[in-house]
């Protein structure tokens, strides 16, 4: 559907309520047809009751290259009453590659089945809360998973289209099976085809993919810490992030009987994915954000600030993209790592979700389309909101790094640099941001870091930023990492602990109805959090050999100058009055990317290197924010931080 065709759609919603009206007073149960729109689905169907089925989807593939076609599982929990009524109902789905090997959610839930093969056990609590407003809620094992056939490709083919596949089924355009190998049909006929796919870490990286094939059927999604592209989950122009590839991922999630005979497609995963870094013709494949103009779901997204398993560059330059095309869309931006808003905003999430898909798959004209379009958390459970985002006024601001007497400790201002200004680091892979951050103001050998004077008034920065270093090596090769910190006393959620950012408590609250195989009952949380002196808030790196190509990278002379621009991913960070803002320049992020075979020393060419910020209100705000500002150094010699990261925890599939 063209953008004009989706835009037309929005406004016949809210420019002839009286026809909605009259609909749905025919189309919707007594409870909730109102004299005018309806403005809320609630609980009016029985849980206890409702129709748990399973059917076997055909994805129209053979990614297991054994002669027959792919089926995938899909597990179903549905009211029986709209069917028995005439009526049609929309579905929320959550295609997954977890149900079995991992487990869903803070408390790792699996599904189980009774002695027919049916659902008992939908983890999370979408099923307990949904159903019974009348929604279906379907689970789907992705290809090579669970009691699905074919391979895990993690990300491509197989694993988007296996879930499509079910979109369409869902729409009448695919073929559904009652068992997984028999030839006996079943049909969607209790659907209306309106589908809004959610998940969290891989499932909403599926929602996202299926979304970039334009599937008509597919209404919204809610994409949670989602890829945006699975290049970019690995490497960092050429840096590679993980000491591992999508090879591993996939035996990591793959069902045994999958794992038996999709060596084949393991092996094409490893050599499509060299560890040099290089772009390959596999990424473009998983490169979600490319196929952006296809998107005709609308995108409510939600991102951790801190996190450090699906990084930041994923949601910032997929929102980007969405925007160039108009797609309507709504984001909540937390200060936790890789956790699903459940755990970190509980009511008001299932408040806003529920609205959220009233609004998008039922048609009520409930005002939240109306309302202020981001949410950011700016301390532990205290949050903002901005009618866009980022918000108006945000605009590239050129900060540049200049020299001091002190080797490596130098200052962040506006004014240009003069020529033959240098800083050198030497790279120390046993080191990360936070030792580079704790001794900012301290000459230290791996690293060199420019401080901003003491803010008189806050400044805020929000969305994506970049570097450009201009750098000469010792060696062949050179990891380059640029950070953002805030640096001034602060209570944050502790992202760096154990649950990044929340501690789980033994007592629990409930979002639906329950029956004795699955309860809607889950245990609370509350945020963690840690005193610091400083905050990094904004993170990149790169291969200095990929100077010339984001793609390709080459190895480097010795001596020679190279200039690379470093993105930095997107957050949304005010730093307070009194506090400075910093801008560090090293090598290796020890825990965040893999170090290079040589420890090179480099010496940056400060004239040609700057880093191109998002400021809120532009560079004169940046400069009524410095003006008159002092740049003593905190007294402590070294300042305190949450943890370095934990690479034990990083592990692609972890913490999911």
């Amino acid at each position: 559907m063209p953008i004009r065709a989706r835009v037309n759609r929005m406004q016949w919603r809210t420019l002839v309520p009286a026809a909605v009206a009259a609909m749905m007073a025919v189309l919707l149960p007594p409870a909730v047809a109102e004299a005018g729109t309806p403005r809320e689905s609630t609980p009016v169907y029985s849980y206890a009751d409702a129709v748990r089925e399973a059917v076997w989807v055909d994805t129209g593939l053979d990614s297991d290259r054994d002669g027959e076609g792919d089926r995938v599982a899909v597990d179903i929990v549905r009211p029986k009453e709209p069917a028995r009524q005439g009526r049609k109902i929309p579905v929320i789905m959550d295609a997954s590659p977890y149900y079995s090997c991992c487990g869903r959610g803070n408390e790792s839930q699996r599904k189980t089945y009774d002695a027919g093969g049916n659902v008992v056990q939908a983890p999370l609590f979408y099923d307990n809360y949904f159903v019974p407003r009348g929604y279906a809620m379907v689970l789907v094992d992705l290809a090579g998973t669970s009691r699905s056939d074919g391979c895990v490709d993690v990300g491509g083919r197989s694993d988007i289209l296996s879930a499509k596949a079910v979109v369409d089924w869902l729409n009448g355009r695919a073929r559904g099976y009652t068992t997984r190998d028999g030839g006996t049909r079943a049909r969607a006929g209790w659907a209306n085809g309106d589908v809004g796919m959610i998940g969290k870490s891989w499932d909403g990286t599926i929602a996202n993919g299926v979304a970039a094939t334009g599937v008509e059927g597919l209404k919204t999604i809610v994409p949670i810490s989602a890829i945006s592209s699975w290049y970019d989950y690995y490497f960092a122009e050429g840096a590679p992030l993980y000491d591992g590839g999508p090879d591993e991922l996939a035996d990591h999630v793959e069902s045994p009987g999958a794992r038996a005979h999709c060596a084949a497609v393991q092996r094409e995963l490893a050599e499509g994915s060299p560890r040099s870094g290089d772009w390959t013709p596999l990424w473009d494949e998983r490169d979600y954000v490319r196929d952006a103009a296809r998107v005709r779901a609308s995108v409510f997204l939600v991102h951790g600030m801190q996190d450090l398993n699906v990084r930041t560059k994923h949601f910032g330059q997929w929102w980007d993209a969405l925007a160039k095309r108009g797609v309507e869309r709504k984001i909540w931006l937390s200060q936790t790592g890789h956790v699903d808003p459940f755990d970190f905003r509980r009511a008001a999430w299932v408040r806003t979700l529920h609205r959220w898909f009233d609004h998008e798959l039922l048609g009520y004209d409930n005002g939240i389309d109306r309302e202020p379009m981001a949410d950011i958390e700016r301390a532990p459970d205290r949050w903002t909101t901005d009618r866009v985002w980022p918000p108006r006024g945000t605009a590239p601001t050129v900060l540049r790094p200049r020299a001091t007497d002190t080797a490596g400790v130098g200052t962040l201002g506006l004014r240009p640099v003069r020529p033959g200004s240098t800083e050198s680091f030497t790279d120390d892979p046993a080191l990360s941001e936070t030792d580079w951050a704790a001794t900012v103001d301290v000459s230290t050998p791996a690293k060199a870091g420019f401080t901003s004077a003491a803010l008189s008034r806050p400044l805020r920065l929000s969305g994506g930023g970049k570097v450009t270093v201009t750098a000469t090596p010792t060696t062949a090769g050179a990891h380059l990492s640029a950070v953002l910190v805030d640096l001034g006393p602060d209570t944050i959620r502790d992202y760096a602990a154990s649950g990044e950012g929340i501690t789980t408590l033994a007592e629990r609250s409930c979002w639906g109805a329950s029956t004795p195989g699955d309860s809607a009952c889950f245990r609370e949380t509350r945020a963690r959090t840690a005193d610091v002196d400083y905050t990094v808030f904004g993170r990149g790196w790169a291969d200095l050999g990929n100077y010339a190509s984001e793609r390709t990278g080459r190895p480097l002379t010795p001596g020679q100058k190279y200039t690379i621009t470093i993105d930095l991913g997107a957050s949304d960070h005010v730093v307070p009055a009194g506090h400075r803002l910093a801008l560090i320049v090293a090598g290796t992020d020890a825990g965040l990317i893999e170090p290079p075979d040589t420890r090179p020393t480099l010496t940056l060419d400060l004239a040609r290197t700057s880093a191109r910020l998002p400021v809120v209100g532009g560079a004169k705000a940046f400069a009524r924010a410095t003006v008159g500002g002092v740049r003593e150094a905190p007294f402590e010699p070294r300042l305190e931080g949450v943890a370095d990261p934990d690479p034990s925890r990083l592990v692609p599939g972890r913490r999911n």
